[in-house]
């Protein structure tokens, strides 16, 4: 079950048009606590994407990534990989290593599916 206490991190400056809507491409970040676990998020045109690094590496710790691949492979999930711009506010509120180059976002409606489809494989919190 998911548990939200959603806490904004920041809004990343928006670019405005003359009309004062921010263009697409802006999003804002925050945290969201998944399974007992405070997962950072970026929130991308209405979708809130999470740091696939970080969900391997705090949510699925105990799961062998193999696994995890073979599981998003038959549930059909797709990762995107984010901007520099997605790269670095990620990094800002450390849900992924400054150190990295490269970054995946999956969504939050399959990260809940990946979530309850890896329920048996992790022992109990």
């Amino acid at each position: 079950m998911f548990l939200t206490c959603e806490g904004t991190f920041g809004i990343v400056p928006a670019t405005m048009d003359y009309s004062g809507e921010a263009r697409p491409g802006d999003f804002h970040a925050g945290y969201q606590e998944i399974e007992g676990i405070n997962l950072g998020y970026l929130q991308i045109n209405g979708t809130r994407m999470f740091a696939l690094a970080q969900v391997l590496s705090d949510l699925f710790k105990d799961i062998p990534r193999t696994t995890i691949s073979k599981k998003m492979e038959t549930l059909k999930i797709k990762s995107r990989r984010c901007d520099l711009k997605e790269l670095r506010t990620l990094k800002a509120i450390h849900s992924v290593p400054t150190r990295a180059v490269k970054c995946s976002l999956i969504s939050k409606a399959d990260l809940e599916a990946l979530c309850t489809s890896c329920k048996s494989l992790s022992p109990r919190r």
